[in-house]
């Protein structure tokens, strides 16, 4: 049985066709979207490689059913840097910092950093962890991806709302 779904994705209207319920959200992006900067990692939440968007909140998409994105909007970490290819603040932060190495994972913390950012512009110490915790990265040790969510939530224009 094919179901069609109609949802956001990247601020562009999309419609797709899935032959499978049990198609998970990680796999329609990479394969049928060609979103390939979501990563496929654990396939069971574990890892946080596959974090995108949903409706602003961050989702680890592995665990996420396709057909539950019906008229909902998705972002992943290709679609928050600018059209124009200017990387969002976050992700220059993450840049800046060297907070990735391979970049394997970085989809993970950078997405909920903009989550978190998004819904409170000036987060503690403790919320930028407890944002961060569930991604596993195998490269940095941690340390920097900390020092680039750090540098990220200082920049005022890191929640990616353009000021007015």
């Amino acid at each position: 049985m094919t179901i069609t779904i109609t949802f956001t994705l990247d601020a562009e209207p999309t419609t797709i066709a899935i032959n499978d319920v049990s198609e998970t959200l990680v796999d329609v992006l990479r394969k049928q979207l060609r979103k390939t900067g979501t990563h496929v990692g654990c396939r069971n939440g574990d890892c946080g490689a596959c974090t995108v968007l949903i409706n602003g909140d961050a989702y680890k998409s592995c665990l996420v059913p396709a057909w539950r994105v019906e008229g909902l909007a998705v972002e992943t970490i290709q679609g928050i840097a600018s059209t124009d290819g200017v990387l969002h603040p976050v992700q220059q932060a993450f840049r800046d910092q060297d907070g990735f190495q391979c970049g394997f994972c970085l989809a993970g913390p950078v997405m909920c950093m903009v989550s978190l950012l998004r819904a409170d512009p000036a987060p503690s110490e403790d919320s930028i962890v407890a944002s961060l915790t569930g991604n596993l990265c195998r490269c940095t040790g941690y340390q920097q991806i900390m020092t680039a969510a750090r540098s990220a939530a200082s920049n005022p224009r890191a929640d990616g709302i353009p000021d007015t």
